[in-house]
């Protein structure tokens, strides 16, 4: 055997598979097990081999797992065993593993599979009940076709498990990243993208609505959720999700990826408008100076790779009334009232009115997604009537409320009489 030149494939199959060499040399012991076990082995036994990458050497060995009579079925039991349901049995090859009531597991012996203590002691004299022997075989190194169609079967199936399973991790731990992919093809409502070694699909749901899809079109995309199916791991993207303007800020602004400046809260109507709310603690920073660049350059570079979206950079402050006031903008707030029930009064000039509502209420259905408050906007005329009407309100509760009190203490003052 040319040793470098297996060392050689070994390394060349785990880069074209992006898998670790250690897993591709694992593959190939257990294909020449495989092997091994079609030819010389008997059915029921379990065959480990070991290569050498550098001798080019293989070692086998038969793994038996060593049990003492507690662990084993008795005749009488495997009768009483024959009684019980269907499937109640978990069946592999000639044994039976299954828990009985006492809910211990038990096994009915196989001596291809099975070793004594006593006779495991004879030859690891330190093992214990439940521990594994692996008792060495002879050596062999000719294999009939059968023997090395399954090796090369096994060897097949287990680079494509663990080139999934490479995909599956990879991916796993770039989910709320934004990634670079390539547009391969459309298939009906869904998208598919190159995105490296795999395709990532971008559903309709995802999609920016408006939004045209050709292929070769370079997009950068957000990972939503990477799952894993039976026909492999399938990777969820999205072009609408709002965490994709932060992730293309943290690219363009060094100091929001350097945490001087922090996004708080992100509202977004996808290829249309969002509000970005951004805050600093750092002195001499201003973070809507920042987001927006010199000339515009920065915040103009996410807008055109959202293919135009309208991006409103909004000051966020702790105090809800100045929030909710710079979440109007573009619009000139006058006055924000907070009431009852997690509601607020903005009070606009009348000629800020239609500014402040937006096209078919757009600004304020932003505004108050990105703040969380139910925002009304009113005039000045308007508000007053509102706050008219409040205090109206205020005093009929408050006089509700004092003759109930009345009628209370009128009848507490009868039950004592």
């Amino acid at each position: 055997m040319d040793i470098k030149n297996f060392t050689s494939a070994i390394a060349q199959i785990a880069e074209e598979k992006g898998i670790s060499p250690e897993k591709v040399l694992e593959t190939i012991e257990m294909a020449i097990a495989a092997a091994y076990k079609k030819d010389y082995g008997k059915k029921g036994q379990i065959i480990k081999a070991k290569l050498d990458s550098e001798s080019g050497d293989v070692k086998f060995w038969q793994v038996k797992l060593v049990v003492d009579k507690s662990m084993i079925y008795s005749e009488k039991e495997l009768e009483e065993l024959k009684n019980l349901p269907a499937e109640d049995f978990s069946k592999e090859e000639e044994s039976v593993s299954i828990k009985v009531q006492t809910g211990k597991e038990k096994v009915r012996f196989n001596p291809e599979k099975h070793i004594m203590l006593e006779e495991a002691k004879k030859i690891k004299t330190k093992i214990k009940a439940g521990e594994e022997l692996e008792i060495p075989l002879e050596a062999r190194i000719d294999y009939g076709r059968i023997a090395a169609q399954t090796a090369k079967q096994v060897i097949l199936q287990r680079i494509r498990e663990a080139e999934k399973e490479s995909v599956f991790n990879e991916y796993k731990g770039k989910e709320g990243e934004i990634i670079s992919g390539i547009v391969q093809r459309i298939e009906g409502r869904n998208v598919l993208l190159d995105i490296g070694k795999t395709l990532g699909i971008l559903i309709k749901e995802e999609q920016v609505p408006g939004e045209f899809y050709r292929p070769g079109q370079r997009l950068k995309v957000y990972v939503l959720k990477v799952e894993e199916t039976s026909k492999g791991p399938v990777v969820i993207l999205s072009r609408s999700y709002p965490k994709l303007i932060s992730k293309l800020f943290e690219l363009e602004v060094p100091e929001i990826s350097s945490e001087q400046v922090q996004i708080k809260s992100i509202a977004r109507e996808a290829g249309s408008r969002s509000k970005i709310a951004v805050a600093t603690e750092v002195e001499g920073i201003d973070p809507i100076g920042s987001c927006v660049g010199q000339k515009g350059t920065r915040v103009m570079a996410v807008i055109n790779e959202l293919g135009g979206e309208k991006i409103d950079l909004i000051e966020y402050s702790p105090e809800p009334e100045r929030y909710i006031a710079n979440s109007l903008s573009p619009a000139k707030v006058q006055d924000v009232k907070i009431l009852p029930k997690n509601k607020a009064l903005a009070v606009v000039p009348e000629d800020q009115l239609s500014l402040a509502i937006g096209k078919d209420g757009q600004n304020v259905r932003l505004a108050a997604k990105l703040t969380g408050w139910k925002i009304d906007v009113k005039s000045p005329a308007e508000a007053e009537e509102i706050e008219k009407e409040m205090k109206k309100e205020e005093k009929k509760e408050k006089k509700e409320k004092k003759v109930k009190e009345k009628t209370k203490k009128e009848k507490e003052t009868k039950k004592k009489s």
